[in-house]
């Protein structure tokens, strides 16, 4: 984890080690990962980098410098689901940002080249594979891990109305499962409201199941895999283990769980 922090101090043109960075989140300690938060810090700190966790109304940007609570932020470990820092309040780490007076990581133009769901509809599609030159095993992968995904548009509304219950509708830059529809649960009104919005729509794919014992009965979850990965490089795989339509950590005996190689 430190080595990642030091790869992005590095990468965004700074040298040594940042003295103060910030973890940010909206109102960090009502998240569900705070825990996180206090664990990162901890480790942080034993390195010799003064860590706080803020919420993005308490940075101030002013004269080309990120201050908080004073002093200066020289590094910001960016929690925010505002993807792009386009809301009112994370408009003065948006500008330090820009500026290139702190480094964010992960920052917007990451999560536009990685993460942005319009992506997958170039992954999925056969021959963008093979003209960026992937060879036939590479591109196999894909295919078969991606599901067909295209672009939501007023234009083709009728198609994927019909086509609706073999479709999952999804927002571009959504997060945690929000805004996310099963085309078979969808109705017409929602349906206008995702024409409305920036939405992809995938081939729906059944999630795995698995048996389990909770509590002393034998039930079935939701299961799906997860791999961490930086620089192409996997860190870990982890399973979400849940019931209903997307993920979550509501379910009894779900939430994360590990997973084994045999």
């Amino acid at each position: 984890m430190l080595a990642m922090f030091h790869q992005e101090w590095q990468r965004q043109g700074r040298d040594s080690v940042p003295a103060r960075l910030a973890i940010v989140d909206d109102d960090p300690q009502s998240q569900f990962m705070f825990p996180e938060f206090r664990l990162a810090q901890q480790m942080l700190e034993a390195r010799g980098i003064e860590t706080v966790i803020l919420d993005p109304s308490e940075l101030d940007y002013t004269n080309g410098v990120l201050t908080a609570r004073g002093r200066p932020i020289d590094m910001v470990y960016n929690r925010l689901v505002d993807f792009a820092l386009e809301a009112p309040n994370h408009r003065a780490l948006r500008h330090a940002y820009l500026d290139n007076a702190v480094v964010v990581t992960p920052n917007p133009r990451v999560h536009a080249l990685m993460a942005d769901k319009r992506n997958l509809i170039l992954l999925s599609d056969a021959r963008t594979l093979r003209e960026w030159g992937l060879n036939e095993t590479e591109a196999g992968y894909l295919e078969k891990a991606v599901p067909d995904t295209r672009l939501v548009s007023a234009e083709d509304a009728e198609t994927l109305w019909s086509n609706r219950r073999r479709l999952f509708f999804k927002p571009v830059a959504g997060h945690g499962s929000k805004g996310v529809y099963r085309g078979e649960k969808l109705t017409r009104r929602v349906f206008e409201d995702i024409l409305k919005g920036d939405y992809i729509a995938q081939n729906f794919v059944p999630a795995g199941e698995r048996t389990l014992r909770i509590d002393g009965e034998v039930t079935t979850r939701k299961v799906d895999i997860r791999l961490y990965t930086y620089a192409g490089q996997l860190l870990l795989a982890a399973a979400r283990v849940y019931q209903g339509q997307a993920t979550n950590f509501r379910t009894s005996g779900g939430g994360f769980a590990p997973v084994f190689q045999v």
